[in-house]
């Protein structure tokens, strides 16, 4: 969530409402603070930071300095929430005198307890109000120190208007748990969503765009042949949705996007996106799709209408609707139900019997049956998780690498001999299946599926070793066997890793490491496809990916 400037607020800013507050409260809701950002009036040192009072953690606390009168400690939400119960576990230097607020902005509040007969202890209330913000607002302390919590729970539950939009999963608040087992990054909760934040907003103001005007939205793709690609468009859709409720502005720069989306129809299907346009917005090169963008297009709308609903300016489940039955009329093979590389290959075509690892999304294919009820995509989804297994197996039994293409999809599948549309390297995995291990683990965390658990600790287990521990060496581009192709490092190969990290109990040094290899990795300005496969994967290590 995005941190505001705050400041000490004095008493005449204050509301003075008659309230009925119960004591020893039983609310039905459960805890929406914990892991959010939260924000303070002081620390009493940086040991007692404002985080600590929502870690979880009641051998943590927050303390405001000592002797100073009034002090405050604010939670955002992510999005407006109806607040049934607020429970303060108070350290011994309590409030006497405080209140409970409420906000939707942030700036205007409004009381919902008060008392001037505060005794420590814990203090457990049940409340009535909504907001995005609370509060506890104290002004007259119980001892002669400050103000301190073990910890500051608000129950409650998204309830739509204020400041979040009426995000339904406001970013942080974790209520899409992954399967049993898996690893997140040493550290709080706090703290680690805090750094996707920041990470995102670097991301937001280096590609997102407003540079047609006519109320459209871009992702700006400068390493790519075209400034606007379809596979930028639908990362940029995927993340908006996703980051609603740290990003007040995700839902204004998702429909931008959607606008964009329906602007720019395939030439093939228009119910696709053409897949390049140019620094006039135009679309090119026929205007025909791209299978990897349209896979995003379509899971980034099912995203909005679970965060927003469909009764907005766009029905996002229709889109979606119409989106996800034209990638299977016009970009999957339908002989082996394995997608295409894009609605321009057709029947007698050389690349017909193609297929693209990287987009093999197989929470996709699980979003799009639910969306669908269409059972065709569980067979799609077997038909993938059938060919990453035997890929792994027959060409990859040491490493668990994929290639960037795979020929013959008709017969028996098989590696690209060289290049067969893209690069020498199109049977290596190279600058497109870099993205495997993600999109493996993405439905490992999420479903806890057998099949993609066992791909992704595969993955895991050979870079571990390879690299012996150290996420420095992880190079740009492997044959199958585990010959390095190029030296360097980039974040399209290193991030990928710590997803398929997460399924492995004993990886915590190593998920660790590749965490913070990411922290310690400026953002590349000059290329959307590293630094948005990065935000992707600090998403989903940090607990927030979801499946709708």
């Amino acid at each position: 969530m995005r941190r505001r400037s705050v400041s000490l607020l004095g008493l005449a800013g204050l509301l003075a409402l008659p309230l009925t507050v119960l004591p020893q409260a039983q609310a039905a809701d459960g805890v929406v603070s914990t892991g959010k950002t939260v924000t303070a009036s002081s620390v009493e040192t940086s040991a007692f930071g404002a985080g600590l009072a929502v870690d979880g953690n009641t051998a943590t606390r927050w303390a405001s300095l000592e002797g100073v009168d009034p002090q405050w400690i604010r939670v955002d939400l992510g999005a407006n929430h109806a607040i049934s119960r607020v429970k303060l576990n108070w350290e011994d230097a309590y409030g006497k005198t405080y209140r409970i607020q409420t906000s939707a902005d942030g700036s205007n509040w409004t009381d919902v307890y008060s008392t001037t007969a505060g005794d420590g202890a814990t203090d457990d209330l049940t409340v009535s109000g909504s907001g995005r913000y609370v509060r506890m607002y104290g002004t007259g302390r119980g001892t002669a120190y400050g103000y301190s919590l073990w910890e500051f729970e608000v129950y409650g539950a998204p309830s739509g208007g204020g400041g979040g939009g009426g995000t339904a999963v406001p970013f942080g608040s974790h209520l899409k748990p992954y399967t049993a087992g898996m690893l997140k990054p040493s550290g709080s909760q706090a703290a680690i969503d805090q750094k996707v934040v920041d990470y995102y907003n670097r991301w937001k103001s280096a590609f997102v765009r407003q540079n047609c005007g006519n109320g459209w939205y871009q992702i700006i793709s400068p390493d790519a042949d075209h400034p606007y690609v379809a596979e930028a468009q639908g990362y940029g859709m995927v993340v908006t949705a996703t980051m609603a409720g740290a990003d007040p502005d995700a839902k204004k720069i998702f429909d931008g996007l959607v606008k964009w989306k329906i602007d720019h129809p395939s030439s093939v299907n228009p119910n696709l996106l053409a897949a390049e346009q140019d620094t006039a917005c135009r679309s090119v090169n026929g205007g025909d799709g791209a299978t990897d963008g349209d896979m995003d297009v379509a899971y980034g709308l099912l995203l909005a209408d679970k965060q927003w609903g469909s009764t907005g300016t766009y029905n996002y489940k229709d889109l979606a609707l119409k989106h996800i039955a034209a990638i299977k009329k016009d970009e999957l093979n339908p002989t082996t139900k394995l997608l295409k590389l894009g609605d321009w290959s057709s029947s007698g075509d050389q690349y017909y019997w193609i297929s693209r690892t990287s987009d093999w999304m197989v929470d996709h294919f699980r979003a799009f049956r639910t969306a669908s009820g269409d059972t065709t995509w569980d067979a799609v989804r077997t038909a993938h998780q059938t060919q990453i297994s035997r890929f792994q197996s027959t060409y990859a039994s040491g490493t668990g690498l994929l290639p960037d293409f795979v020929v013959d999809t008709n017969t028996t599948p098989k590696p690209a001999p060289g290049q067969v549309l893209e690069d020498p390297n199109d049977g290596a995995y190279w600058w497109n299946a870099c993205r495997t291990p993600w999109r493996i683990a993405d439905d490992a965390v999420t479903s806890g599926d057998a099949t993609s658990l066992a791909a992704a600790r595969k993955l895991n287990s050979w870079i571990k070793t390879k690299t012996g521990g150290d996420p420095n060496k992880i190079a740009i581009g492997y044959k199958l066997n585990g010959t390095q192709i190029s030296s360097g490092s980039e974040a399209a190969f290193f991030a990928p890793f710590a997803v398929a990290a997460m399924t492995d109990s004993g990886s915590q040094a190593w998920l660790d490491a590749l965490w913070n290899k990411m922290l310690a990795t400026p953002i590349d300005t000059s290329s959307y496809f590293s630094a948005s496969i990065q935000l992707q994967v600090m998403i989903t290590v940090s607990g927030n990916h979801w499946v709708p």
